[in-house]
């Protein structure tokens, strides 16, 4: 089985793509499983489970950081879909924070971003961006042929590897090389022993344990100052 991950900021058109990719894949006899992993709200698992009929689970985070989620229940989610006999399994996550990498070994790590969001967003987004397989630029038709060329510029000097797909998903235009690269992507192997393509930000301290109070003094951890850089502080 296939696990493909799709990460991005909101409202970037992640959904949207994973629809064309579904659409064409069902055509092509593919049994697949979707699982959505937000904050608080989503209902692309309804939406994609009354469009396409396909088994879909949904996963809030709650009160921690939804690629965290990812982190604890992504073994038991590509569990299920195996055990539904699932080819492909479809993960898209919130990713709000953007400086975590929702992606693991042998998956697919793809970033989902959208043109209108400015020429220097590529440099704001970190390991989402960096350590994906592929950047899926969305929204290509709002934005002229010379902003698309820097964008696409930016993107490829701040991740050099990544491999950038233009697409208008509304219509599916540019879809076909996502797909090609499903199909070429490694399967998970069972038993599971999987790992994260990436360590997770340094973020352990009395605000992750949910410590309202303001100032360093207030705190331990890994702390910083407004002069200074990251520092260890208390037990």
């Amino acid at each position: 089985m296939k696990t493909i991950i799709f990460a991005g900021p909101p409202t970037s058109g992640k959904t949207t793509v994973i629809k064309q990719c579904i659409k064409r894949l069902l055509i092509k006899k593919y049994t697949l499983a979707f699982l959505k992993i937000d904050v608080q709200y989503a209902e692309e698992d309804i939406e994609i489970a009354q469009e396409f009929n396909i088994p879909v689970k949904k996963v809030y985070s709650g009160e921690i950081c939804p690629d965290h989620v990812n982190v604890l229940i992504l073994d038991e989610a590509i569990e299920w879909a195996n055990n539904l006999k699932a080819d492909i399994l479809f993960v898209e996550t919130a990713g709000l924070c953007l400086r975590c990498s929702p992606y693991i070994v042998d998956s697919l790590g793809i970033s989902v971003i959208e043109s209108t969001s400015g020429i220097n967003l590529p440099k704001k987004i970190g390991p989402i961006l960096s350590l994906s397989d592929i950047a899926i630029v969305t929204k290509i038709d709002l934005i002229s042929q010379a902003e698309r060329e820097v964008f696409r510029s930016r993107l490829q000097n701040t991740a050099k590897h990544v491999k950038i797909l233009e697409v208008n998903a509304l219509y599916g235009i540019g879809i076909d090389p996502l797909l090609q690269a499903i199909k070429d992507s490694k399967d998970i192997i069972f038993p599971l022993e999987l790992s994260l393509r990436g360590n997770p930000p340094v973020g352990t301290c009395t605000i992750c344990i949910g410590k309202k109070n303001i100032g360093r003094k207030n705190h331990c951890g890994i702390l910083r100052t407004l002069d200074s850089e990251l520092f260890y502080q208390g037990e």
